[in-house]
């Protein structure tokens, strides 16, 4: 490949390129994405723990801001966005959503006000969703009749509504018997007359087994605690505290345990004895792990298991993880995300490692930007064959990381680097430094770039026109933040969500022209 020289001119990162970007949070100059992108972000990547340089609750004000700045431009496009979101299971978290619905069931236009409220059970799909919504709604609106009738046909039409009220009981402040008497649902049928009463008032008469069986627990011994479970259907929320330090316990649980409860709980069913080396349990874990695809359990929830099962220690717990297990969440991880069509392009996966990656929560789970962009990068890795995945912040560093390699090890390796201040523009320097034939870069990033003597921007053009390549930048956003380092108007450049569950095809459709 020729290659021609090209000398780029200033401004360094510090002044604007342009009269299109704006000051981002580390003193440096990015593009603005649009809001109906910031909305994406916020709910795919939340603001739980905020950023290095935004605090969680200035993180969430600019955020709620956004969701307004959305329901002026088009109310019922922003309340469509957040249901799907919701429910197609793009996020880790349902928070987010629930507290954009929350916002959009307070809007000052009761039309936009009421189509909020009628896509309320679609967000909130259990009992403690409801509790979110409540606590969120307080200090933006009143109980008024609109919100009552919604509250009230959540409980009239809910076809689980013994489970849910025995299996979700309290949240936020907030339980069914406190929501039940702001709503006043008037019940439908004798059953459900039964079940009001014994929420609000305690009576226990003409119950189903479920709640019977609830009841029973209470002072049940371990034996008849199995036979609950096994003959009524009694989940781990259901038992006595007391009662899941038992090993038997758990063994009756798994065997009708949900795919996300089973991700959960597979520590604590560690620590009590179940799962050990070659044990039955640990073989009926492994194989409903291999079973994942298609459970609604997000890859990032996955992830956040593995890191903290690895780890063999909780808050007030230790356990000794089995190698099955380990083994089983990292395939687990990449199933998750369902089937990715590779480009059969030369990538460059780009990783900042900077400071400000390793401050912040994403998706609500103990993983930083950092860590989380690691194993984002994998899904690419682990279908691609011509590709060099890098880590920058300051300097610059190729990284000899395999797919192969487990994923817990990667995400380790890759948070033990810090480079300190942010230079988006290293991977395309680097490139047309060392000549690389790149067709696209994926850089990770939360675009807090500063640092550095030229903009991101005038380094991808310079790369293409040096090397003839029609170069191709895509942005992931791995926080909720309003900042990109990609040109919106530059037909190549695209900003994507980090851990959205269509992230990885969209990249792949981006790349070879098919979106």
């Amino acid at each position: 490949m020729s290659y021609r020289s090209y000398v780029i001119s200033p401004p360094a990162q510090t002044e604007p390129l342009d009269a299109r970007q704006v000051p981002n949070n580390a003193g440096g100059y990015a593009y603005q994405i649009d809001p109906w992108k910031q909305l994406t972000r916020f709910l795919v990547l939340g603001s739980e723990g905020g950023t290095y340089y935004v605090s969680e609750r200035k993180l969430t004000k600019q955020n709620a801001t956004v969701i307004n700045t959305c329901l002026v431009a088009d109310a019922k496009r922003t309340i469509d966005h957040i249901v799907e979101v919701s429910e197609s299971g793009r996020a880790p978290k349902n928070d987010p959503a629930i507290f954009a619905l929350a916002i959009a069931a307070s809007y000052t236009d009761p039309t936009v006000r009421a189509y909020a409220l009628a896509g309320l059970p679609k967000v909130c799909r259990i009992p403690t969703h409801l509790f979110h919504f409540c606590e969120y709604l307080k200090g933006q609106r009143g109980w008024g009749r609109g919100l009552r009738r919604a509250v009230a046909r959540w409980y009239n039409e809910n076809p689980s509504l013994a489970y849910h009220l025995v299996k979700y009981q309290s949240r936020d402040g907030w339980s069914n018997r406190d929501v039940l008497r702001k709503a006043h649902p008037s019940p439908v049928g004798d059953l459900q007359q039964a079940l009001f009463k014994y929420v609000a008032k305690s009576e226990w008469t003409s119950l189903p087994a479920i709640v019977d069986g609830f009841e029973q627990a209470k002072t049940a011994e371990i034996g008849t605690l199995i036979k609950l479970i096994r003959e009524v259907g009694l989940t781990r929320e259901m038992l006595p505290t007391e009662a899941l330090k038992h090993p038997q316990i758990w063994e009756a649980l798994l065997v009708k345990m949900p795919m996300q409860a089973l991700v959960r709980n597979l520590s604590t069913m560690t620590r009590v004895g179940l799962l050990t080396n070659l044990s039955r349990e640990t073989k009926e874990v492994v194989s409903r792990l291999q079973g994942i695809k298609g459970s609604r359990v997000h890859p990032l929830q996955i992830l956040n298991a593995l890191k903290t099962y690895q780890s063999g220690r909780g808050t007030s717990s230790t356990w000794t993880p089995v190698r099955a297990v380990i083994d089983a969440l990292n395939d687990a991880f990449y199933a998750a995300f369902g089937e990715v069509t590779p480009t059969n392009k030369n990538l460059m996966l780009a990783l900042d490692v900077s400071g400000s990656m390793g401050s912040g929560q994403v998706g609500g789970t103990a993983l930083t930007p950092r860590e989380a962009c690691a194993a984002l990068a994998l899904i690419t890795a682990n279908v691609e064959k011509s590709y060099e995945m890098c880590a920058f912040a300051g300097t610059f560093i190729p990284l000899t990381i395999s797919p192969t390699q487990r994923l817990d090890d990667v995400v380790r390796l890759i948070d033990r680097l810090d480079f300190g201040s942010t230079d988006c523009a290293l991977p395309m320097i680097s490139a047309q430094m060392r000549r690389l034939g790149i067709d696209a870069f994926s850089v990770f990033t939360d675009s807090e770039t500063w640092v550095g003597r030229i903009h991101p921007m005038q380094a991808l053009r310079s790369y293409r026109m040096a090397s003839g390549i029609d170069a191709k930048l895509i942005v992931v956003g791995m926080t909720s933040t309003g900042f990109t380092i990609g040109d919106p108007q530059d037909p190549g450049c695209l900003d994507v969500v980090g851990f959205d569950l269509a992230t990885p095809e969209i990249l792949s459709g981006f790349i070879t022209g098919r979106l």
